[in-house]
Order: C-alpha cells, then structure tokens, then sequence
C-alpha cells in the first residue's frame, strides 16, 4: 500500500473535524473521498500532505511515516487543492519552475512542463503572470503544477470545479495515466457521477467518521437497493440512515 491513514484524528480547538479514521490507498487505486459539506474530506487531505497537523493519528507513504520523515513524504505527494493560491506575481512559466524546484525535480523540467502547460491550453500564456489568469485558468495551473514532479500519491480536491470540458478530459485522462503507472490517488468530490465512473473504492463520510466502504457494488449491497441504482441514491441511502442512528443514539 502506498497510502496508509491510521487513526487520524482532527481537532479545532474544541470542534471534531475527523473522528479516528483508518483507511489506505492501494498501488494503482483511484479512492473517492465522498460526503456532505462539513464532513471532513478537506480536513483529511490536508492532513495527510501535512499542511494541518493531525491531532493524532499516523500517516504513511511508501513506508516513510509523515511525523519522521516529512520532507521525504512530502516529495511524493501531489496535491490539487479546491481553490489554488498560486504566486500571481510570477510568470506562468517561472511559476511551473518555482514548484519543480521546491521538490527538487528539474530533471526533464522543460520538456515536462511544455507538456502539462500545451494539454491544459496554458501554453501561450506561459509568459503572463499568473495574476492575468482566470479562475479556470489558474485551476488548471495547480494542476499542471501537481503533476510536474513524480509524484507516487496524488491527492485531488474537487479539482473538475472550474475548469472546462477539455480542460477536465485532460485531467481524466491524467488520472488513468497515474493509475496505469501504479500510483495512489485519492479524490475528494462532490460530483457523484465522475466517481462514479472514475473511482475504484468509494469512501463515505459524515461528521468526520466513515459511514460505509467499498466498491460501487459493495456499498448497493450495504444500502440494500437495486443495482440500477446511482451512486447519488446510494450516498444519499447511507448518509440518511447514519443521520438516523446519530440521532437516536444522542436523544
């Protein structure tokens, strides 16, 4: 497994935003992070690329534990946040640079680069700054900046938001790329019908623990409806009845 999350608890000052959760991402696995506003899928991944610290819990990749070797962790990780905050005062270009030399990969930069910034359009605005840009714009640059380096995790949040319909057959396309190669990708969405299709395993959450696992299959099975039945019905099915049960266990 290269993606191991074990016990991750979340605190905010007095707020639970993640409720002891275990789960991993295997070698060539798409994992869809899935759950109401506010259920902690935001949280986890930040966690997990240590810009929150846990408040306990253990995060592994390839083997490195991110509480010892952060910086070795950090290397392998990609991560796509749902509103970018790039360096608008630099160029396109030098933007792209400036990433690929924080995780010291600039082997094949140019060539790299060129790629990613021609798949996502970027190309002719290479030379602009990145305040110039629009806000599809700058998405698809936090994309382009995710996949520059070599990368083993990827970790996507909500990342079609924004940008165009090119723009989102690019980063699928991306996706199977990474997967083929055996990477571990973690996707956290609200568009149900691309997880649908896109994801391997499917977690669900609320109020920051899981309430079911599994395949598209196994989780019909959990919720007990038909096989027709959308990935929408059977996240609402689930998150309803762990509504249910949170309530009649405080009252």
């Amino acid at each position: 497994m290269l993606l191991k999350v074990d016990r991750l608890v979340k605190y905010y000052k007095k707020t639970l935003a993640v409720d002891g959760l275990t789960f991993e991402v295997g070698d060539g696995e798409i994992v869809g992070l899935l759950g109401p506003n506010g259920a902690g899928k935001t949280t986890i991944l930040r966690c997990i690329t240590g810009i929150v610290q846990m408040t306990e819990g253990r995060v592994e990749v390839d083997g490195l534990d991110l509480a010892k070797s952060e910086e070795q962790v950090k290397r392998r990780i990609a991560f796509v946040p749902e509103v970018p905050t790039p360096y608008e005062m630099l160029t396109v270009w030098e933007h792209m640079r400036f990433i690929a030399m924080a995780y010291q990969t600039m082997e094949r930069f140019d060539q790299r680069a060129d790629d990613l910034l021609r798949r996502f359009d970027l190309y002719e605005k290479r030379n602009d700054l990145v305040l110039s840009l629009s806000k599809g714009m700058k998405q698809k640059l936090a994309i382009a900046c995710a996949f520059v380096h070599e990368a083993t995790v990827i970790l996507l949040d909500e990342p079609l938001i924004g940008i165009d319909p090119k723009g989102t057959r690019e980063l699928k396309d991306m996706i199977a790329d990474a997967k083929a190669r055996g990477n571990s990708i973690l996707i956290s969405t609200h568009m149900l019908d691309t997880a649908e299709h896109l994801c391997d395993r499917i977690i669900i959450l609320q109020h920051g623990h899981i309430v079911a696992e599994g395949s598209l299959a196994e989780l019909h099975e959990r919720a007990k409806i038909g096989e027709d039945a959308s990935l929408e019905d059977v996240f609402l099915t689930l998150t309803e009845e762990s509504g249910a049960v949170e309530a009649t266990t405080v009252s």
